[in-house]
């Protein structure tokens, strides 16, 4: 008996894990960032921002469960009032274990990083914002196809680059009114912000503000990342601390991270589609979907 137990020890110790089933489909994530860019800058109170703010209701409500539209008016440091929307699409509604993936659909005013060729110019922001946007969306189409075995929130948020960041002036927006309007069922597991995730040969870094307040889910995601080998753009290293729409949710008590690399055309005119690689969207909405299945069977704590 003690063999034959011994025996089938090692047996279920060899046994190869379930393959990965790839989801996601990144080359539709890629045409996501491109209807996206057909608006326009999205600037809250411009005719892209309503235009877009239509349409994303719109996308989530034709993959959703449910959807929870939060709109407000917030009145800017200039005194300009900004109609602001977050648009939260939610799979499994009725579950009250959930988890949070985030990205924020606004594009800055102007494209005023240091050696922009014109600061004045609006963003156009096929990576800062579209490409996060993308990723969501990709994410809907999985869980339409095949509904997850926990709750999913997935929380478009606005307002989040308009403003100032150094003085935490009129930025964020999105992210503080969700925080302070949490829906109903309570808090969820973890968040997972995806903000800058679609350029070529990224290099994704443990953020330093997710690592001080959520390790365990740094260590969890980037855990996936390896075990799809994707180390490549995953890497396992901590950098920088970066003030971002994952930091208004930790304040409230939320295990939150950041998936984010500041990239070369970071608030210029050329932040655009053509800096856009599928092949980065697809290993990015891999591990977001990956994890999404793993927490499905992990029991709550």
């Amino acid at each position: 008996m003690r063999l034959l137990l011994l025996t089938t020890l090692l047996a279920a110790c060899q046994t190869p894990a379930a393959p990965f089933v790839r989801e996601f489909d990144g080359e539709a994530a890629r045409q996501y960032v491109a209807r996206q860019l057909e608006f326009g800058p999205r600037i809250p109170g411009s005719p892209g921002h309503a235009a877009m703010a239509t349409w994303l209701e719109a996308e989530a409500r034709a993959r959703a469960d449910d959807v929870v539209v939060q709109r407000w008016t917030h009145r800017s440091a200039g005194g300009s009032e900004l109609p602001l929307v977050n648009v939260i699409a939610r799979f499994r509604p009725e579950l009250t274990d959930r988890i949070l993936l985030l990205a924020h659909w606004d594009t800055r005013p102007v494209s005023d990083a240091p050696g922009s060729s014109d600061p004045t110019a609006p963003m156009p922001g096929a990576n800062d914002g579209g490409s996060g946007v993308a990723i969501l969306l990709g994410v809907a189409d999985v869980l339409q196809r095949t509904p997850p075995g926990i709750g999913v929130d997935l929380l478009f948020v606005d307002g989040e680059d308009y403003g100032d960041f150094a003085t935490d002036t009129d930025v964020l927006l999105g992210a503080k009114h969700y925080a302070a309007n949490l829906l109903p069922g309570g808090a969820p597991r973890f968040a997972i912000l995806f903000d800058m995730v679609g350029h070529e040969n990224p290099r994704f870094e443990k953020e330093g503000n997710s690592v001080i307040a959520a390790s365990a889910v740094v260590d969890k995601v980037w855990g996936v990342a390896a075990d799809l080998g994707y180390q490549d753009i995953f890497v396992p290293q901590v950098g920088g601390a970066i003030t971002d729409d994952h930091v208004p949710l930790q304040r409230v008590g939320i295990p939150a991270i950041n998936i984010i690399e500041i990239y070369p055309h970071w608030h210029t005119p050329e932040d655009t589609l053509d800096k856009i690689s599928a092949a980065t969207l697809q290993k990015v909405g891999d591990v977001a979907t990956a994890v999404i299945r793993r927490e499905a069977r992990t029991p709550a704590r």
